[in-house]
């Protein structure tokens, strides 16, 4: 059992913990376990504790979402949707005199007290914004969001099969780097300077798998999420070995 941290980062132990603990009341219990919302490396490290594990099955919901719940469970039981306990709202408000952004959603959220884990994806669209809530917050939420920056607002509740689909465009880029630290990655991705990059980590207004980094030489590895203030979201996609030069050929994403 000691040994499954290594294939894990030391910050990730306690979530790999809370991971061991929802499979042992499966196992146990013989019942499901529902998870709050996770964020797409938190789906791969559960993914990767349960496996192809013949007493605890793995579902997943909303499909197409970033963030989703997870329902470990026996063989016998197969989740409807109501047991993955999500409720998906339209934010309505006067769309033809103000305009409100993802991050004055998200901000708005967090002043509530809540955690960001009880809430899940905001979809922003034309003229429209959704938001997708744990059922347990969702009343509260419907009576304390009330406003977001100037706008009034009110939470309409809609089927979930209305959830609107993202159209997120992935361009591919390989570059050599030389080396895996986050500053050097960063520069490499986005043309610019090991200074810029340093000092934009340094402040806090990076994060790597939704995590704020504030260390340079902190080390990215495949499949890692980047994110960067005034740059967008990136990703690790594959290191393709070393070249005559002794750096390393990187293939990353970058969200357009």
């Amino acid at each position: 059992m000691s040994t499954i941290y290594q294939h894990f980062r030391p910050d990730e132990r306690e979530f790999v913990d809370a991971v061991l603990e929802w499979k042992q009341i499966v196992e146990d219990q013989y019942r499901a376990k529902r998870t709050d919302f996770l964020d797409p490396r938190q789906q791969h490290i559960v993914e990767s504790i349960i496996g192809n594990n013949d007493e605890v099955l793995l579902s997943f919901h909303p499909e197409n979402s970033e963030r989703k719940r997870a329902v470990l469970h026996p063989p016998y039981l197969k989740p409807e949707e109501e047991d993955f306990g999500i409720r998906l709202f339209e934010i309505q408000y006067p769309s033809k005199f103000v305009t409100i952004e993802h991050r004055q959603v998200l901000g708005t959220l967090m002043s509530l007290g809540l955690k960001r884990e009880k809430f899940g994806d905001i979809l922003t669209g034309d003229d429209s914004i959704q938001l997708m809530l744990a059922e347990e917050i969702s009343d509260y939420v419907g009576m304390e969001l009330t406003q977001i920056g100037k706008a009034k607002v009110t939470l309409k509740d809609i089927p979930i099969h209305e959830v609107m689909e993202t159209q997120e465009e992935w361009q591919e880029k390989v570059t050599t780097v030389s080396s895996l630290r986050l500053d050097v990655v960063l520069a490499a991705i986005y043309n610019d300077s090991r200074q810029k990059t340093q000092t934009l980590i340094k402040s806090g207004h990076v994060k790597v798998n939704w995590k704020s980094v504030e260390h340079p030489s902190f080390e990215v590895e495949v499949s890692d999420v980047l994110s960067a203030r005034g740059y967008g979201r990136s990703r690790l996609l594959s290191i393709e070995g070393r070249t005559k030069r002794d750096k390393w050929r990187i293939s990353v994403g970058i969200l357009k």
